[in-house]
């Protein structure tokens, strides 16, 4: 088999690696072929933090983008072309400490130290990723990169403190990477073809091997995922790479869509906004929110940053989770999605993209290719709900999302609810549709639809919740939206939210309508 060398920058020098299998995990190497064992492994699939290491990128500009991202998930391969860092490189040639590290010291950030070095790289990320120019992170800023790393030490108020105290050390405004010249290296690695890594699987060369291509446009991706339907897709790895970790499977041959760059887009037209499939959840959520911020409460609470920061929209679609939180509110919002086979394209409403569990509409050799969201119109009502046992990083016990849009008279013209949850795919909930269309949007009308939900869901019974349990949070959740929305005396976030007073505090209080938000958030 011919094969390329996977090359990726690291501890100021280009490394190249090869004979390993395409599922070794970045935390794999780097504890036990880099001898780089200041990364922890805990959970191996990217809740706890430990892992955390900052990967580098060139950006659409060119210029060295930072995201801080679970290692224990990442495949090796996926860090070509890239430059990886790691606690080791923050310790300076003097052994003096970097103002992260230093600041933990100084406000007790660390007692055992195991999850230590993860906080200080996503520490480090939000240190390096600050604007001079921007002032201080905010405390609601701040909690978001670290929603990505558990403590069970010293509590999360030292450690708080401690990426706020990192900015007023004598060194600040900032030491730096020299971003440039790194930059530079990486255009140099950049591949003009796809790129193609061949090795052993897993259990060794009797079992055969599997082959990782990471095609560089579109039309190569097509193609190749024409010839080889029964490859592997990759995108975030934040669910694939637990079947590795978790699972113990044999992948087989992977097509990885993270360099392609037209799939990395974003696009608005006067009715449309387009998010390519390849583009992070942070990115997507980011563009979404400027047409909807109401989905901003629902933006910080998946997952985690670093999550966020590797998987992406499309992979979230494609997967079909019943629990993936982005379909609810795609499909109150009326999303299509785009399917790309080779050279032909098709478009489908998303609430046809899903036939059963974990089942889509995809062919042979088919990839979604794009999510279209329609932009705001009319006089839309528009909220969506995560109710989980933890508020950060957590999976759904139900996730709702309410779309109506009202005439002149009140009278509802078109309403589109959706839940995550509550059946084997996110699901519509059409009988509670139909008791809304037409009526006028009042305390009756919505008794009645709450009433109708019983219809349209039979929920199941898990470790998150029960049958009961998620019918009674699905019909609170829809009382919950009329009191936001009502004609009379709508009730603010502050109201109805027991995280409402923080998320006023920073800007993130609900809007009456998508209208009245210009801005992201």
């Amino acid at each position: 088999m011919t094969t390329q060398t996977i090359r990726f920058y690291h501890q100021g020098s280009v490394r190249e690696v090869a004979g390993v299998p395409a599922t070794r995990t970045v935390l794999q190497h780097l504890r036990e072929d880099a001898f780089c064992t200041g990364t922890k492994e805990g959970c191996a699939e990217g809740d706890c933090g430990a892992c955390t290491v900052v990967v580098g990128e060139l950006d659409a500009r060119g210029a060295l983008a930072l995201k801080a991202v679970n290692a224990c998930i990442q495949f090796l391969p996926t860090l070509d072309g890239r430059a990886l860092f790691t606690v080791e490189d923050l310790r300076a040639a003097d052994g003096a400490l970097h103002p992260v590290q230093q600041a933990m010291v100084d406000c007790h950030g660390s007692q055992c130290g195991f999850c230590t070095p993860g906080f200080v790289m996503s520490m480090w990320a939000l240190y390096e990723n600050q604007p001079a120019d921007a002032g201080l992170p905010t405390r609601d800023e701040i909690n978001a990169a670290l929603s990505g790393n558990l403590c069970r030490c010293t509590g999360y108020r030292p450690i708080v403190e401690a990426s706020q105290k990192m900015f007023d050390y004598p060194h600040y405004p900032r030491v730096t990477l020299d971003r440039a010249a790194i930059a530079d290296t990486l255009r140099d690695l950049q591949r003009h073809d796809t790129f193609e890594y061949g090795a052993p699987d897993a259990r060794g060369a009797a079992f055969g091997s599997s082959t990782f291509r990471a095609p560089v446009t579109l039309e190569a991706f097509a193609t190749l995922r024409a010839a080889h339907p029964q490859a592997r897709l990759l995108a975030g790895s934040t669910d694939v790479g637990l079947w590795v970790t978790k699972q113990f499977r044999d992948l087989g041959d992977i097509l990885y869509i993270g360099n392609v760059a037209e799939l990395k887009t974003i696009e608005r037209d006067a009715q449309t906004l387009t998010i390519g499939a390849a583009v992070t959840l942070e990115d997507a959520y980011a563009a979404l929110a400027v047409d909807y911020p109401e989905l901003a409460e629902l933006w910080t609470r998946f997952a985690s940053l670093p999550i966020r920061n590797a998987g992406t929209l499309g992979g979230n679609v494609a997967n079909g989770s019943p629990i993936g939180d982005s379909m609810p509110a795609l499909l109150a919002l009326g999303a299509e999605v785009v399917l790309r086979h080779g050279p032909t394209r098709r478009t489908l409403p998303l609430d046809a993209f899903y036939l059963g569990y974990q089942k889509t509409a995809l062919a042979a050799g088919e990839f979604v290719a794009a999510l279209r969201v329609p932009r705001p119109a009319g006089n839309l009502r528009f909220r969506t709900y995560k109710v989980s046992k933890r508020y950060d990083q957590d999976i759904s016990a139900v996730c709702a999302a309410f779309a109506l849009h009202l005439g002149a008279d009140g009278a509802i013209q078109t309403a589109r609810i959706a839940f995550g949850g509550m059946a084997a795919t996110p699901k519509r909930a059409a009988q509670t549709e139909a008791v809304l269309n037409g009526a006028t949007w009042n305390e009756s009308t919505a008794r009645q639809a709450m009433n109708a939900l019983v219809a349209d869901y039979q929920p199941l019974t898990d470790m998150r919740a029960s049958s009961a349990y998620r019918l009674k949070v699905a019909r609170n959740l829809l009382w919950r939206f009329h009191l936001e929305t009502r004609q009379d005396a709508p009730l603010a976030l502050l109201d109805v939210n027991a995280f409402g007073f923080a998320a006023a505090l920073s800007g993130v209080a609900a809007v009456p309508d998508a209208a009245a938000a210009k801005e992201p958030l």
